[in-house]
C-alpha cells in the first residue's frame, strides 16, 4: 500500500506533496528535519493522505496534485482546515 500525503508548514507558506509507504513515519521525518528540502519550513501539519494499491497509481495522483489544478485543490483543503483552527483576535 502506498500513500500520497500533503503536509503544510505551520509557520510559513509552504506545502509539500509526497509518496510513502508509511505516512506517520515520513511526517515525523519531515518534522525532525531529516529532509533537506523541507527542513527550513518545519514544523508541519498533515493536510490529507490518500492510499493506493500501487506506487504507479500513487505517483499519478502525486503528479496531479503538483499541477496547477491540483495545487488549487490543496489550497481549498488547507483554507478549510485553517478556518476551523482560527481564533478571534
Amino acid at each position: 500500500m502506498y500513500y500520497v500525503y500533503v503536509i503544510s508548514s505551520i509557520n510559513r507558506n509552504y506545502t509539500y506533496i509526497g509518496i510513502t509507504d508509511n505516512p506517520q513515519r515520513r511526517i515525523n521525518q519531515h518534522n525532525k528535519g531529516y529532509n533537506r528540502t523541507t527542513k527550513p519550513y518545519k514544523p508541519f501539519f498533515l493536510v490529507f493522505t490518500e492510499n493506493f494499491p500501487s506506487r504507479i497509481l500513487a505517483r499519478e495522483r502525486e503528479k496531479f496534485l503538483k499541477s496547477g489544478i491540483g495545487r488549487e485543490f490543496i489550497k481549498k483543503i488547507i483554507s478549510d482546515k485553517c478556518a476551523g483552527l482560527s481564533t478571534d483576535r
